[in-house]
C-alpha cells in the first residue's frame, strides 16, 4: 500500500542551527566523509559543533516528516507551521539526545508531542482536507490517462479512508507504513506498549481494507 501523497515541498528552515561545540577532541568533519554517516554519528557531530551534520540530518528526514504532518493535520499552512516548530524543538533539545535513542524515534516523539499540544488546543479533530484532490492531481505520472485516472482515484479513496480513522490509529499507520518504524519505536514515540501499537495497527488496517475493498 503506497501512502505517498502529492504535497508541496517542506518549508525551508527559519531557525538557527548553530551549536556550541562540546569538548570532544578528535571529532571528524562528518559531512565531508564519503560514506554516508548514520543518524547517530551525525547527531554526535552536530552536538559537538558541526552544523553541516545538522543540515544533512534535516535533508534526510524533512520530506518524510512533512508528509507525516500533512497527513495528520490535513492543512498545508498548519503543517508548515508545525514543521518549523518541531525542528526548532529539535535544535533546542539537541543536548538532551542520547545515543541509546534512535534519532528517528527521538524526532517523531517530538513531533508526536507537538501534535498532541495542537489537538489539546484545538479540542477537536481537524476537518477533511479541502485541497486533497488538488494535491493528488499534481502527482506526475508518465503512464496512460486511464492509468493516471485509476491511480488518482485510488489515492483519493486512500486519503478519505485514512481521514476516517481515529487519530491514534491513523498515526500508527503512518508511522509504520510511511516512516517504516518498528512497533517498538512507535510505542516509544506514542507512549504506549508494543501490544497496544499492534492492536491499533491491526484495527486500522482492517478498517482500511474494508473501506478500500467494499
Amino acid at each position: 500500500m503506497s501512502l505517498q501523497p502529492a504535497l508541496a515541498c517542506p518549508p525551508r528552515p527559519v531557525f538557527p542551527v548553530t551549536a556550541t561545540a562540546r569538548n570532544l577532541p578528535g571529532m571528524p568533519d562528518i559531512a565531508s566523509q564519503q560514506v554516508p554517516p548514520g543518524d547517530d554519528a551525525l547527531m554526535q557531530a552536530w552536538v559537538a559543533g558541526d552544523v553541516a551534520a545538522f543540515e544533512t540530518l534535516y535533508r534526510r528526514h524533512r520530506d518524510k516528516l512533512y508528509r507525516f504532518l500533512v497527513r495528520q493535520l490535513r492543512n498545508a499552512a498548519l503543517a508548515d507551521e508545525v514543521f518549523q516548530d518541531i525542528w526548532q524543538r529539535v535544535v533546542a533539545a539537541r543536548a538532551d539526545w542520547r545515543p541509546d535513542a534512535l534519532f528517528t524515534t527521538w524526532l517523531y516523539r517530538i513531533a508526536h508531542n507537538r501534535l498532541a499540544d495542537h489537538w489539546r488546543a484545538a479540542q477537536h479533530r481537524p476537518p477533511p482536507p479541502e485541497d486533497a484532490d488538488l494535491r493528488t492531481a499534481r502527482i506526475v505520472d508518465p503512464d496512460s490517462p486511464e492509468r493516471r485516472l485509476s491511480q488518482f482515484e485510488q489515492r483519493r479513496q486512500l486519503q478519505i479512508a485514512l481521514a476516517s480513522l481515529p487519530d491514534e490509529q491513523r498515526e500508527v499507520v503512518l508511522l509504520r507504513l510511511e516512516q517504516e518504524l518498528t512497533l517498538e519505536a512507535i510505542g516509544e514515540i506514542t507512549g504506549v506498549g508494543r501490544e497496544t501499537v499492534k492492536s491499533r495497527l491491526r484495527y486500522a488496517m482492517d478498517k482500511l481494507r474494508t473501506l478500500l475493498n467494499p
